[in-house]
């Protein structure tokens, strides 16, 4: 049976001649650890929803990318996390939002899907959800990296010298970790988790929790994504991926080229998705400098990428 797998670490990249070889070897090998963990879940006949755990959570793991250990900081110094998973062949879905010190943000959202009565839980009331099911919780240092502390403080003296939101660099603008896999069984399967936007407002919602925005998976496709999650939500991305495929007949390619290169710049948004579609074929659009980005399709083709021209 045909198993395909896809995962993104963020889009808005580190401009290749700002990245040293060290830097770019580091994200690769993230990338390629994330995607073999997923991959081995479906070789060995397991699900997709594990599969996309498994990789999100060893990016989660990793303090490079903007999720989990790695998540960066709110105006005021502190990080809320984020995170959904969504089972394509129920349509299920759970999500949780405003999270600080769980270890593994993706499993509480699938923990929120399979124990609870709920789709989203947020802020105090996901945490304490948390604490009643055993989640694993760290304390703050272990969320704390040099580099996503610095990159707050320029980010506040930059708006306090008058800088808008639109002015902020592009390697601080998107930093969202996901997978999408297909599975022997043929199911579809998403999960992605974000630490934000750096210098967000405490107590902004992105795209990540939002179910059809960020996460979607149905029957036909499974879609994450990274960018500006105001415009996500906009555009529900992920579900008009679907919608364009199921109603259109587009194909997986065809409709997320038009919501990644036309609806969200439209409207003003940066970004890309990773996508699969349940004949295991991988779309990895996006409409900035690059995105870190790994993937498997259903004919074995193996990509790891970071920039536009890396194919």
């Amino acid at each position: 049976m045909t198993i395909a797998l896809a995962l993104h670490g963020g889009a808005g990249t580190l401009r290749r001649q700002d990245m040293s070889a060290e830097q770019e070897k580091a994200y690769r090998k993230g990338l390629q650890q994330a995607l073999d963990a997923g991959h081995a879940v479906l070789l060995a006949g397991g699900s997709a929803l594990d599969a996309v755990c498994a990789s999100v959570c060893a990016l989660e793991d990793d303090p490079l990318f903007n999720a989990g250990r790695g998540s960066v900081y709110t105006l005021d110094g502190k990080q809320e996390m984020e995170a959904a998973v969504m089972d394509g062949n129920r349509q299920d879905a759970g999500s949780v939002t405003g999270l600080a010190g769980v270890q593994n943000p993706v499993r509480l959202a699938r923990a929120v899907m399979e124990q609870s009565p709920h789709v989203t839980l947020g802020f105090a009331a996901a945490e304490d959800f948390a604490r009643r099911i055993g989640a694993p919780c760290r304390p703050p240092e272990y969320f704390h990296t040099d580099k996503r502390w610095q990159a707050l403080l320029l980010e506040q003296e930059r708006l306090a010298a008058g800088g808008s939101d639109a002015d902020i660099p592009e390697d601080r603008k998107h930093g969202t970790v996901g997978a999408v896999a297909l599975d022997t069984q043929g199911w579809l399967a998403a999960a992605t988790s974000t630490g934000g936007r750096t210098a967000k407002w405490p107590g902004r919602i992105g795209d990540t929790p939002v179910i059809g925005a960020g996460t979607w998976a149905d029957g036909h496709c499974a879609v994450s994504g990274t960018g500006h999650g105001e415009y996500f939500v906009r555009v529900a991305a992920g579900h008009e991926i679907s919608a364009r495929i199921r109603y259109l007949g587009e194909t997986l390619e065809q409709a997320c080229d038009v919501v990644v290169q036309r609806d969200l710049p439209r409207l003003g948004g940066t970004g890309g998705v990773a996508a699969v579609d349940r004949q295991g074929r991988v779309a990895l659009p996006f409409n900035c400098e690059g995105m870190y980005r790994a993937a498997i399709d259903g004919q074995g083709r193996r990509i790891v990428a970071i920039y536009r021209e890396d194919g």
